[in-house]
């Protein structure tokens, strides 16, 4: 690997670790998704903290082993879920791995419920009041909108750090989720002199108003259409104006 991607993957490691608010007086076991070949984990050593790494590629493992590094290493795919015993974490990073949980890499893969699956147990494996936080690249806002709301889901709060939003090369989106506690966010980098609005994305649970018992999106409501137009409106589409009819069903006419 280049020095230079070294050099980025250290730079969001610390970030992350910075991120999760560890407290300075012990030393904490933190949860790697993604490890790869431990670069994230030398970091967490060099703290004084110790960790377990996840990776699903055998050859990045291979590297992480060759490596000696000191964390204790799993082979898994974490879209099956983090199989490690309730509370046991103090914190998660993770560095630009969750994204690819977005794709379906196989006919039987559904993201939103490998995501669902991983986000679960991920709170599980926590331990109340610690946070995990995810360092990701989206390809776009629907699969923003896809992460955090199956975060939510499996009972996290929190919301998404945007670091330098308005650089291209430097931004950097982190997903910040509480367990059990909700904190307060904390502020992204370089956002002083960013515009008014601000970059935290807060998690509310106005989007639950809309779901029936099951807990799916009552699809097809008025509430529901109203709330996708006013997305879509968000992004800059075109969307027509919202009436009386808007939602309504059609009369079947023979």
């Amino acid at each position: 690997r280049s020095s230079r991607v070294v050099e980025i993957q250290s730079q969001m490691s610390e970030r992350a670790v910075e991120l999760l608010g560890l407290p300075e007086d012990r030393a904490c076991l933190l949860l790697d998704v993604g490890c790869g070949s431990g670069l994230s984990g030398d970091y967490i050593s060099e703290e004084g903290h110790y960790w377990i790494g996840m990776d699903i590629s055998p050859a990045m493992l291979d590297v992480a082993v060759e490596r000696e590094v000191e964390g204790d290493l799993l082979l898994a795919d974490v879209g099956h879920g983090i199989p490690f015993r309730p509370g046991m974490f103090d914190g998660c990073i993770s560095i630009s791995a969750v994204q690819w949980l977005c794709n379906a890499d196989k006919k039987s893969h559904s993201p939103p419920k490998r995501l669902y699956r991983f986000f679960s147990t991920l709170y599980t494996a926590l331990a109340r009041g610690s946070r995990a936080v995810l360092q990701l690249y989206p390809e776009n806002s629907e699969q923003l909108e896809l992460i955090t709301a199956q975060a939510m889901r499996a009972g996290f709060t929190g919301g998404m750090v945007v670091d330098y939003p308005n650089s291209a090369k430097a931004k950097k989106f982190f997903l910040c989720l509480f367990v059990g506690t909700s904190g307060t966010l904390p502020k992204g980098l370089g956002t002083e002199c960013a515009s008014e609005e601000p970059h935290q994305a807060k998690f509310t649970n106005e989007r639950t108003r809309f779901r029936n018992v099951k807990g799916k999106s009552v699809k097809k409501s008025r509430d529901w259409i109203l709330e996708k137009k006013e997305r879509r409106r968000r992004q800059g589409k075109e969307v027509r104006a919202d009436t009386k009819y808007t939602g309504r069903k059609r009369r079947p006419r023979f």
